[in-house]
Formats: structure tokens, sequence, C-alpha cells
């Protein structure tokens, strides 16, 4: 059901973002002589019209509203703008940032009782709380917003309500009451002729009758929809419906109508741009395909699907594919091998058998042979080389999606996680009374300990896919990233040379890892105190050395080499066609240099 909640959030969007804005026409009352009312009124439809199209541009047109809005002293207006600023944080996933503005909002809002504007960010804030799993203030949101809409008469805003509130029952598997609440929403909706709202929840209704495996009362409802949004011609909505269409029908078992629902589906949102949804339908088409037997055709959607949203696969997944290639690829070459050898097995024969007739044309024979085998053993010595190369970039590639898999991690999941920590340690203090100010510095040493948390938390995930390297040449990576180590136990200086243009994005990658782990041997194994690092590139190359006072080690033991660290920088260095040497002696520090030539 998470799917049906996603798609109702996005048509919910699509809805309200169709009115058409001029927003030059707006921006010329903002710069002229009118009155100070018309010019706010201006600024805040610029709000509303990019609020969920553009959200760096909402917040910077909201932070200019917000000096025009304290400028004439215009509370109500302050507290309009902060809840479109905290709509585009949300969907920019700032839960705390988004929060922060919600609150302010509400705290203008509520002193001056203005139910009108209260209601619908009752209605956001038990959106944000849905969206870091806290249901009971969800809900206790949602309540709120209800209670002021059936004050207002609104029944377009109680709809939307039973709505929202719904998808927290069924995240709490209440399917019951969820089923009550769209059904009770859906009342609503037809008793006031309103198409667009019956349509969403008579979609709702339908994510219930699937998930209870009513697959014929789920058609009918989904069918109704399609219809209104047909008449309604949003492409968007009908493509969602198509897809929603197919899962319904591959559950109840017609894969004929379950393939032609999706294929439309995806034919609509490859039209849209929307990859989400193509990957979504992808995936059921395999599982259509997989329930028919028929595999191959299952696999190659399974592909298709892979191609769209590789990023977001779990690495069980990617292994997975990864081992099936590796099999596939090594079967394959094991074949060409076996043909090799069997072909040099009958010229042989061949060559012996011509060799009884006349010694020769044996000798000439013999020749030749000799020439085509020291060909074949090249070519198989060169594949080989090609096959050991596309290895080691496997390797380093997995290891470099790996790494950004963690950082999207750390920063989506367990730094949001601490965010919404944050923010509800915020809002349990702007509620709470302390009994005194110890209690209350307490409090605030908690929060400034789970903000500290987040920022390492960022650190962490900043150096792990560093944003330096991707928006920057390698030497500011480099900077940045010596930047943030601890100045206080080790002293880094960096000095780099021909760095300015930007090189291929694989070097670059590379010979960034290359440094992180010269640097991560230095701090951990050999305790360094001080770091020379130097990166030279010129027209034969790039060289480098990293020098450090550490303990050093005994580079004739091979068994230092053994470590996955120097193996790591030797791998990489070489499958960049380069060479590495390090000069070091128990107790007299390190030197690694390298040179990386130009290909």
């Amino acid at each position: 059901m998470k799917r049906y909640c996603l798609f109702i959030l996005v048509l919910f969007i699509t809805a309200t973002a169709r009115a058409q804005v001029n927003v030059d026409s707006l921006r010329r009352v903002i710069n002229s002589k009118q009155p100070y009312q018309e010019k706010i009124t201006a600024s805040i439809k610029i709000l509303e019209n990019f609020e969920t199209k553009n959200f760096d541009t909402t917040i910077i047109e909201g932070n200019k509203a917000l000096a025009l809005a304290r400028k004439n002293t215009d509370s109500i207006a302050v507290a309009k703008i902060k809840r479109h600023i905290g709509v585009a944080s949300y969907f920019q996933g700032k839960y705390d940032i988004a929060a922060k503005n919600y609150y302010e909002s509400v705290a203008i809002l509520e002193k001056a009782n203005e139910k009108k504007e209260l209601a619908p960010l009752y209605n956001e804030l038990g959106k944000l709380y849905r969206k870091t799993r806290d249901l009971d203030k969800a809900m206790q949101n949602y309540e709120k917003a209800a209670a002021l809409f059936k004050q207002l008469n609104d029944s377009a805003g109680v709809s939307m309500i039973l709505n929202e509130s719904g998808v927290v029952y069924e995240y709490k598997a209440d399917y019951k009451e969820a089923l009550n609440r769209y059904t009770a929403s859906l009342n609503l909706a037809e008793a006031r002729g309103d198409s667009l709202s019956v349509s969403y929840a008579v979609s709702n209704i339908a994510g219930i009758f699937v998930i209870e495996k009513k697959y014929t009362e789920a058609e009918k409802n989904l069918l109704r929809a399609l219809n209104i949004r047909q008449l309604l011609k949003d492409s968007f909505a009908i493509a969602l419906t198509y897809s929603d269409l197919g899962v319904a029908m591959n559950g109840k078992g017609d894969y004929i109508k379950a393939t032609s629902y999706l294929q439309m589906s995806n034919k609509l949102a490859e039209t849209l741009q929307y990859v989400e949804l193509q990957s979504n339908n992808y995936s059921e088409l395999a599982s259509v395909a997989q329930r028919k037997g028929q595999y191959q055709e299952a696999y190659e959607y399974y592909l298709k699907r892979s191609y769209l949203r590789d990023s977001l696969y779990a690495m069980e997944k990617t292994k997975q594919i990864a081992e099936l290639n590796t099999k596939y690829e090594s079967a394959k070459k094991e074949q060409q091998i076996k043909e090799q050898h069997n072909r040099i097995r009958m010229q042989n024969f061949l060559f012996i058998g011509i060799g009884g007739l006349a010694l020769l044309t044996g000798l000439l024979i013999n020749s030749q042979y000799r020439r085509n085998k020291l060909r074949q053993e090249a070519q198989m010595k060169t594949e080989l080389m090609k096959q050991q190369e596309m290895a080691v970039k496997a390797v380093i590639e997995a290891e470099e999606n790996e790494r950004q898999r963690i950082a999207k991690d750390l920063h989506d999941g367990v730094g949001q996680m601490m965010s919404a920590a944050k923010m509800n340690l915020s809002a349990f203090e702007s509620e709470v009374q302390f009994a005194n100010d110890e209690q209350k510095k307490s409090l605030k040493k908690v929060i400034q300990l789970v903000d500290e948390s987040c920022k390492e938390v960022r650190t962490v995930s900043h150096i792990m896919m560093p944003n330096a390297l991707l928006k920057n040449n390698l030497a500011a990576a480099i900077h940045d990233f010596v930047n943030k180590l601890n100045n206080k136990t080790l002293q880094a200086h960096v000095n780099t040379i021909g760095l300015d243009e930007r090189m291929d994005s694989n070097i670059e990658t590379v010979l960034y890892r290359v440094m992180q782990e010269c640097v991560h041997n230095a701090i951990k194994h050999a305790g360094a105190t001080t770091l020379d690092i130097s990166l030279i590139r010129d027209k034969d190359g790039i060289s480098g050395t990293v020098e450090d006072n550490g303990k050093g080690f005994d580079a004739a033991d091979k068994d230092n080499f053994e470590g996955i660290g120097l193996k790591n920088i030797t791998t990489r260095i070489e499958y960049l066609k380069g060479t590495v040497d390090f000069d070091t002696a128990p107790g007299r520090g390190t030197v690694v240099a390298f040179h990386v030539p130009f290909s």
C-alpha cells in the first residue's frame, strides 16, 4: 500500500499545480509602486506556483517575501510564507527545517486564531510526522485539522484529511479503519460533486481491496477512477491508474489484462519521463512473466528495471546480478579456451601427418604452426589481461557504488532519523514546562548532542561520497578531505600543481581513493603526526607522493603487503596502468610515490 499512498500524494500535487500563473506579471507587481497588499498577494501567489515545482526557487522567493512582510509588520503573511517554505523544505527532505518553519507559523496563527490558515498547516504537520513514522503525532495533527475544517464547513478539507489519515491506518495495518475513512471521504466527495476527489478516494479503496486480495472490487473502483481521469484528460493520473490496474490483474491471475494495462502505463510514463513509474511497471511485468513461466522475458524486464533504478537496489540484488554475469562470462571464456585447445590439438595431428609424407613440407608446416601457436598464445594473454582489467574495474566500481550507497543510507536514513529526533526534542522543548534552569540546560545539551551527531553523519557521508569531487576538480576534493581531518592530532600539508582542469571522472575517483587510503594508513597504522601530500600533473601524466613521520614498516617483508590497505593502493594504481613505490623502514616514516601516465 505504500505505493498507492505515494501515488495519491503525487496526484494531489499535480491537481493543485494545474492553475497557470503568469509569474512575470506577478513579479512586475512586486517591483512596481503598487500598495503593499497587492505586492504581498503577488509574492504569495508566486510561492503557490513554485511550491511543488521548484523547491529552491520557492525558498529563494519565500525569503524575499519574508523581508517584505516583516518590513510591513504583517505577521499573518509571515506565517503563510513560512508554511510554503516548510512545504518546499519537506520535499527536499530537510524535515528539521520544515518543522521549524511549520511551528513558527503555528505559533503566529494560533495566537491570531486564524482557523482557515491553521487547518491546512496542521495537515502539513501530520504528513511530516507520518513521513518520520511518528504515527501518533501525525494523527494528533490530522485530528486538529479535521476539527477546524468541520468548524469552517469545508467539506473538501474534511475529505482530504480522511484520505490522509487513512494512510496512517494503512501503516498500522488497520485496513478496516483505513477503508472506513476512504469510504467516508468518497461519500463527501460524491455529495458535493467533486469528481477529482472521488477519483482519489476510489483509488485508495482499490488499494485496500488489492491488499485483501479482493481483485474484482479493486478493478471496479480503479476503472471508475480511470473514467474520471480520462474525462479530466489527466495523463499523469491515467498512467498511475493503468499501473494500479496492472497490479490488481496480476494478483487476480488475469495476466493478459495485467500486461496490457502495465504497457499502456509505461507508454504514458515514458512520454511524461516518469522513471520511477516505469521502473515499478517493469518490476510488475517481470512478475507477470514469471508467473506465466516466461523466464527469459521476466529476466529482460528485470534488466530494464535495473537500468532505470540501479542506484536504488540493495547490495544483495547487485551481487546477484554481478554473480550471474560473472558465471556467464566465465562459462563463455572456458568454452572459447576449450575450442582453441581443440583446434591446436587438431593442428598438431595435421602437422605430424604432413611431416611423415615429406620432411621439407613438415618443417615448413611446423614453422607455420609455431608462428600460429605463438600468435594464439599472445592473443590469449592479451585477452586474459583484458579480462583481468575488466575484473579489477568491476571490483573498483562495485566498491565505489557501495561507498555511495552507504553514504546515501547514512545521509537519507540515519541522518533523517537524527533530524527527526532533533525535531521532536525541539518540539518537546517548546511544549514542556521546566521546573528549573538546570532541566532546560540539560535538554539543550541533549539537543546539541543530537545536532552534533547529525553533523558527524553528514561529514562521514560526504567523505565517502565527496560533493567536492562531484562539483569541482581533484585538487579541491583532496583539500576538502584534508581540511576535515582533526588538525590537533595530525598536521597535513597539501601541494597540487596543474590540476585546475577536470580529468576523466574515473581517474579522479581512483586517485582520490588512493589519497584517502594513504592518509588512513598514516593515521591508523603509522601513528603519524605530520603528513605531506603532493600531486603534480605534467605532460607525461600525474605524479604523487604522500610522506608521513610515522613508525614505518619493513618494506622487504612481503607479509606487510598482504593487508587490504596497501593492496587497495597497488590495485588502483595498476588499474590506471601506473606504478607505485613504498620507501620506508621501521622508525623512519613512509613515503608512498606513484606515477600514472596519460594513455
